[in-house]
């Protein structure tokens, strides 16, 4: 079953990030992962306004999503992003209808 994985950034240093967002796209196809949305502009429709930058990405599984988030790959380009952004990351089961 398909997973997703459904970030929330607050970045708080631009130039440090970009650093991170330049690792992350090379790590993320190792471990069989794929960006739907990286970025790119929100409209809130309902609730509060979003204003964080939002990040979707794709995997064939749970468990797949979750050996890439705690890879030593990945920790390491999660390095670049400590102190620059405030994350908060969870994996989501798709929906098999």
């Amino acid at each position: 079953m398909p997973a997703y994985v459904m970030a929330r950034i607050e970045v708080t240093d631009p130039e440090r990030y970009r650093e991170y967002a330049k690792a992350t796209p090379g790590v993320l196809a190792k471990y069989g992962g794929r960006f739907l949305v990286r970025g790119g502009r929100v409209v809130t429709l309902e609730g509060p306004e979003e204003a964080a930058r939002i990040a979707i990405l794709e995997f064939a599984s749970a468990k797949q999503a979750e050996a890439w988030y705690h890879s030593q790959d990945y920790q390491q380009a999660k390095r670049l992003r400590d102190g620059a952004a405030v994350v908060s990351l969870a994996v989501i089961e798709g929906y098999e209808g």
